[in-house]
Formats: C-alpha cells, sequence, structure tokens
C-alpha cells in the first residue's frame, strides 16, 4: 500500500471526527485553540488505536482466510464507506455542546473511530508497517480535527454532511483498488 493509499484512507477514517470537530467549534463561544488540540487529541488517539487493535485481531485468523482477504477488506471498506454515506444523508439534529470533559470526549473518541477498528482489520491482509500507518493515521485525524473546531467556529456545521459523503465514498473506492488489483484488472 502507497503512502499516497494510506493518507486517503487516513482521510476517509477521519471525517466522522473531523465532523464532531466541527460541531464542537460551533458550539465553542470562542475560538480555543488548547479545547482544539485536546478534541485533536481525543480524536487523534482513538483514530490511531483503533485500526491497531483491529490489526492485532485480524492478525489472528490472517492465514485462515488469505485466500479471499481481498474480498474481506472490499467488504468491510465498502460497508464503512457506505454507512458513512447513508449517514450523511440522513436528517439527524446534531446536539452542540462545547464540554471537553474526559467522560464526553472519551465516549465521542470511540463513536468516530470505531470505523477504524474494521479498517485495521483490513490492515492486517495488507503489507503495510502497522505502527508507522496508525500513528500516520492518528495525526492526519489530529490535524483535521484543529482544522474541524476552526471550521465549526467559523461556518458552522454546514459542511459535516458533505465531509461524511466524501470521506465513506474514498474507502468504498480504496476497497474496490484493493479488489481488483488483486484480481489483475487493474494494476497500479
Amino acid at each position: 500500500m502507497s503512502l499516497f493509499e494510506l493518507f486517503l484512507i487516513a482521510v476517509g477514517l477521519s471525517m466522522d471526527a473531523f465532523a464532531v470537530a466541527v460541531c464542537k467549534g460551533l458550539a465553542m463561544p470562542k475560538m480555543n485553540w488548547k479545547g482544539a488540540a485536546v478534541v485533536g487529541l481525543y480524536f487523534g488517539g482513538f483514530q490511531a488505536l483503533m485500526p491497531f487493535l483491529g490489526y492485532l485481531l485480524g492478525s489472528g485468523f490472517k492465514e485462515a482466510i488469505s485466500a479471499y482477504d481481498h474480498w474481506v477488506a472490499f467488504i468491510l471498506l465498502a460497508l464503512i464507506g457506505g454507512n458513512m454515506i447513508r449517514e450523511s444523508l440522513e436528517d439527524e439534529e446534531e446536539s452542540l455542546d462545547a464540554s471537553l470533559n474526559f467522560r464526553s470526549m472519551v465516549l465521542l473518541a470511540i463513536a468516530t473511530s470505531i470505523d477504524a477498528l474494521a479498517v485495521g482489520v483490513t490492515l492486517a491482509f495488507l503489507a503495510v508497517p502497522i505502527l508507522s500507518s496508525v500513528c500516520f493515521i492518528g495525526v492526519v485525524t489530529f490535524c483535521l480535527s484543529l482544522v474541524g473546531v476552526k471550521v465549526g467556529n467559523v461556518f458552522g456545521c454546514k459542511y459535516k454532511s458533505k465531509a461524511e459523503f466524501v470521506g465513506g465514498l474514498v474507502l468504498i473506492l480504496i476497497g474496490l483498488k484493493i479488489l481488483l488489483q488483486h484480481m489483475g484488472i487493474m494494476n497500479f
């Protein structure tokens, strides 16, 4: 897997965190970089931890399903991406909460990184250096969360659903690329 592909996965995964960070920024009466960093650390940390846990889980049964691991990767990424697209199209009101307390942030960080757990299972079937990959995913999520808080503080939640839609589409396309490469249809 190339660095560019890993970057696309990181961006796709971080769209949920970005969307919640936008709403956190909207709820902040005044832009607070310390608060934005807290949001970024929680979301980036969990976005790095979850694929690592998924990788450990996937590595446990990698041998048993190696003949069709490309299908597993495609199906997981397509399901995650499809779910993100579905959620982006729903008219769901977000409650705005500027709170950065531990319980609230851990729950949000877990909720926005569940998809990353499944992607971690997928990474177990691909030739990726897991520690650098999950650190990269965490850093990308941290940065996008910082940007999300700022965007939310300036513009509001207007672009939340568009970000989730694009993130879902990116994950589906990466899953399709993995499948087509393994089948020999596409080779780049």
